[in-house]
């Protein structure tokens, strides 16, 4: 992993629409359990909603765990959030660095070989690459790419690797011995009735992957 994100492991993703207690409760958990990336991602809040949200959020990550927020880079300059995270169809790179700052992360979402090169050739801080597999948490999601894809990149790209789509407890292994440096599960954590044993126990199998 790059300095900015060292020692990440769970990358922990919000969505208040498949939220049992909250995402409040949600982050606190995963913080407790030992995640250090938090996405705040919200789609159905007013802006006005979110920025207390994030603000809230970024105060209990503060020192902690790493805190962005995806897409809105109005909701993260508004709370100064540590960065966000794009995608291809959002404000575009260049103008993101502009408006963040150098010292800000920007991770952006990629499907394939040929966009990680362009993340890597306009200078983003890691790459988000999905689906790895089928997913229903997001309506637009492409094609998965599967566990090859993730090999091919990681031949390729020096660069962190987050992965997305589809994730479990019984895939999770081979996502991070494909060469996946974190990943993100967000319907089975959200979907689970203790988030914080859940997160733990994907913690420790991607320890125990890397660790070998």
């Amino acid at each position: 992993m790059s300095n900015k994100l060292d020692n990440i492991d769970f990358y922990m993703v919000t969505d208040s629409s498949l939220s049992k207690n909250g995402i409040i409760s949600d982050v606190e958990n995963a913080l407790r359990a030992g995640c250090k990336i938090v996405q705040y991602r919200e789609k159905y809040k007013s802006t006005r909603e979110m920025i207390k949200e994030a603000k809230h959020l970024k105060q209990i990550c503060d020192g902690r765990a790493t805190f962005l927020i995806n897409d809105r880079v109005d909701i993260a300059l508004a709370v100064d959030a540590d960065g966000v995270h794009i995608g291809k169809e959002d404000m575009p790179f260049e103008t993101v660095k502009t408006l963040l700052g150098k010292d800000k992360i920007i991770g952006q979402t990629v499907h394939n070989l040929e966009e990680a090169f362009e993340a890597v050739k306009l200078g983003v801080d890691y790459i988000g690459l999905a689906p790895i597999f089928k997913t229903d948490t997001k309506k637009d999601a492409h094609k998965p790419c599967g566990i090859k894809m993730i090999k091919k990149i990681r031949k390729e790209v020096n660069l962190p690797i987050v992965a997305v789509g589809g994730i479990d407890k019984e895939n999770i292994k081979e996502v991070i011995e494909a060469g996946a440096d974190s990943a993100v599960s967000i319907k089975a954590v959200l979907g689970s009735d203790d988030i914080y044993s859940e997160i733990t126990d994907f913690i420790r199998i991607i320890k125990g992957c890397k660790s070998r």
